[in-house]
């Protein structure tokens, strides 16, 4: 068990709480046939109970320590956040001729789902957390590749070579989804590298219902697409259930620095543009899960220049 303590040079990027936040990890699952069991970090507060959770899903290469910036601000006020590391990780090092390589969009599915299914295993793993936790009011969250994998599970699904609907991933159990940098749809702007090697970068959101906040850099420029930084809104206006759209000012993949701490990664540090990223998503799961009905209506005014924009969409 770890209290979660954060390097004082990015105090800055501390959630507004003084909330004491545990985490643990590697939890491990069982996976048979995966080839690699699944291990989780599990962080939530040292108090409270009815406590809901959230499954995040990482982005390509990263793992189950990512986004520290988020899962922390979520912790501190009254998360429990349950991080699976998939088999993209840098830290499994998986050879790229490896035969589970190409199928690891949908392993990372899988992955969510046996999450999901072990929610009371996770919860165990936690001293003192067991009893305290309401897995009903269960939310997904993903950035990147993440936010395409839990995507699938708010009802998203991947068109296959000829334009068919593949596999219908909804999980009736997951009650909202926060999708950050979220790639788009496929219009033949793909790059021939991504055509050739992410077959699921074919999506098809018609059926994406359940209620979703997407969140996207307007400078977000990415190398698999000749599109602009318009294809990570691609989900909020093709989606029945993306209803609110927030879009950060400069913001690019990274949106300000979500992904950690003190990432080399991060080519648009913004601690302004983390704050407006936590507190929407905050205020957006706390009112979708029954949590808090004004917390949505105080915050849904609060995006503004220059940091960020926020739209709404009545569907």
């Amino acid at each position: 068990m770890i209290p979660r303590e954060v390097p004082r040079a990015v105090h800055r990027f501390l959630p507004r709480t003084t909330t004491r936040v545990l985490s643990v990890r590697p939890v491990v699952l069982p996976a048979p046939g995966r080839g690699d069991d699944l291990q989780v970090r599990v962080t939530a507060p040292a108090e409270g109970s009815g406590l809901p959770v959230i499954a995040f899903a990482h982005g390509y290469r990263q793992s189950m320590t990512a986004a520290d910036p988020l899962v922390d601000h979520w912790a501190a006020h009254g998360f429990v956040v349950v991080q699976p590391t998939f088999l993209d990780s840098a830290s499994l090092d998986l050879a790229p001729d490896d035969p589970r390589t190409p199928g690891i969009w949908r392993t990372r599915v899988d992955d969510v789902v046996r999450v999901i299914d072990e929610l009371d295993t996770l919860v165990a793993a936690l001293p003192g957390l067991a009893g305290r936790v309401d897995t009903e009011r269960l939310a997904v969250a993903g950035h990147s590749w993440g936010g395409q994998t839990v995507g699938m599970l708010l009802g998203a699904r991947v068109l296959d070579a000829a334009g068919r609907p593949g596999e219908d991933r909804t999980d009736t159990r997951v009650r909202a989804g926060v999708l950050l940098s979220t790639t788009g749809i496929a219009r033949g702007d793909l790059v021939p590298f991504a055509q050739e090697h992410f077959a699921f970068m074919s999506p098809d959101f018609s059926g994406l219902a359940t209620p979703s906040l997407v969140v996207a850099g307007d400078a977000d420029q990415s190398a698999l697409s000749t599109r602009g930084p318009d294809w990570f809104t691609d989900v909020f206006h093709l989606s029945p259930g993306a209803r609110h759209l927030l879009t950060l000012h400069g913001g690019g993949h990274m949106l300000g620095g979500i992904q950690d701490y003190r990432s080399t990664e991060t080519t648009d540090e913004s601690p302004a543009m983390v704050d407006l990223v936590r507190r929407v998503t905050t205020a957006f799961l706390r009112t979708e899960l029954g949590l808090d009905a004004d917390a949505w209506a105080a915050v849904a005014g609060a995006a503004h220049e220059p940091v960020g924009r926020l739209d709404t969409t009545v569907r």
